[in-house]
Parts: C-alpha cells; structure tokens; sequence
C-alpha cells in the first residue's frame, strides 16, 4: 500500500510539474511606441499587431505571453543573455543578426521611407544634402543611413529611441527628415498631415520574432505561425492594423522555412 501511495503521489506530482511547466510564461520584449506594431493605448494597454500575433502564438503554445517594455537597442542583449524568451518590435532579419541570435520564419515584408514636415520643399532623399537626419539606434534605417551618408552628403544623422520624439524633432525643425520603417510611418501619420513621406526605400526587409541563438522553442514557435498563416489569422491581423489585404505572394501570407545563418 505505502508503495502504491508513493506511486500515486509521484505521478500526481509528475503531472503537476509538467503542467505548471507547460503553462509558464513567454517572457517578451517589445519596443513599445512602435505603432502599430506594439504600443500602449489611452487605457495604458500594450496592443499592437505583433502583440497581438505573439499572445495568439502563446495560446496556441498553452502559455500566457508577459511583455516587458525594453528600448529597441537593448532588445539583442535581452535575448541573448535570456533576459527575455523573444523578442518583437517590426525586427528585420538580416544576415549578421543571425549569427548571435535566432528567427522565426517572416510574416511581414517592409522599406524603409523618408518622412519630412509638410513645411519642408524636399520631395526625396537626393533633397538631405547638408541635413541631418534621424533614425531609431540599432535599426536598419540607421544601418541604412550609416552606409549612404557620403553618398547623400547628410550633415549629421541623430539616434532616437522610438518614433514619437524623432517625429517631435522632424515637425520642431531639430531633424529636416526622418528614415524609419514604412508601415510605421504611414500608420503614424495618416490623420497627421504635418507629416509627409517623400521617399520609399526598398531594402528587402523581412518581420520575424527573435529568439536567443538556437532556442529551443524557435522551432514550436515557427510551427505554430505556419499554421496561423495557413487558417488566415496572420492576414486578418494585416486587416486589422492596415486596412487592406496583404499582398498573395507576402511573408503575411506563404509559409516558409526558418531563416537561417549563411
């Protein structure tokens, strides 16, 4: 009988540990500011497209995503030294990025724009010439924005944490053009006609969730986008935030591999 008991005990405690376990959080970072991708609304909630995606990913995973706010520049080390499980703010994947951290498949193709005040004469980048421009620290505009300063002839670019106080900047006349991602820039600004976007950048960028460098829970996680690609959901999201139907051939909408390092 003690043997049976002991049995009974270890098996319900078996059950409980795998459980509890299964049902801990995914420890998230977000840039939060980042519209419409992960922001907080008039209630202090954080809503967004991609908190949207990663609370679906959480429940389809039986778990409860926490979100941490956590400036984008510090979103890598966050990862990295598993601060947070994954990490989400329109996150391009790029070939160097994926030899210190993991991605998922992409569920979003984005470009850069250049965004001006109404007040500016400038129609494109070749109007920068003695300007200074701004960017968000560590994203691809400013990857983008290093690398063709000579060729611009930018007097200066200046690093912001976030879109709203670069575009305070831009609309004050501190900063003579902004370069962020484009679906940002043109949620941001579409009852803001202070603003306009001058230029569209294609860089071939794609949105996917980082993860830490070979996470075990990289390969679930992609599993699970397939599948909310396959039912439509990632689409509606689209819908949702945009107001129009991704394109057929997008990453919102085809399935793919995992991106990996070269």
């Amino acid at each position: 009988m003690k043997a049976l008991f002991f049995g009974l005990v270890a098996t319900v405690l078996l059950v409980f540990v795998s459980t509890d376990v299964r049902s801990e959080d995914l420890n998230v970072g977000a840039n939060i500011g980042n519209v419409p991708w992960e922001f907080q609304n008039a209630r202090g909630e954080f809503i967004g497209f991609e908190l949207d995606l990663i609370r679906k990913i959480a429940e389809r995973m039986g778990r409860t995503a926490s979100i941490t706010n956590i400036p984008f520049n510090g979103l890598f080390a966050a990862v990295q030294s598993g601060r947070i499980d994954i990490a989400v703010s329109s996150i391009t994947i790029t070939d160097k990025r994926l030899r210190s951290v993991s991605f998922a498949q992409p569920y979003y193709d984005s470009a850069q724009s250049l965004t001006v005040s109404s007040r500016s004469d400038a129609e494109g980048l070749d109007d920068m010439r003695d300007k200074i421009i701004g960017v968000d620290t560590g994203s691809t505009g400013d990857i983008w924005a290093t690398a063709n300063q000579a060729r611009y002839g930018f007097s200066g670019i200046r690093r912001f944490e976030g879109l709203a106080p670069a575009m305070l900047d831009l609309q004050s006349g501190r900063l003579h053009g902004y370069i962020s991602d484009i679906p940002a820039l043109e949620y941001f600004i579409k009852n803001k006609p202070q603003y306009r976007i001058v230029e569209r950048i294609e860089t071939g960028e794609s949105y996917s969730l980082m993860l830490a460098k070979d996470s075990p829970l990289g390969d679930e996680i992609n599993e699970v986008i397939s599948r909310l690609k396959e039912e439509a959901y990632i689409a509606d999201l689209h819908k949702k935030w945009f107001g129009s139907e991704p394109g057929p051939l997008s990453s919102t909408v085809i399935v793919s591999e995992r991106s990996r390092a070269p």
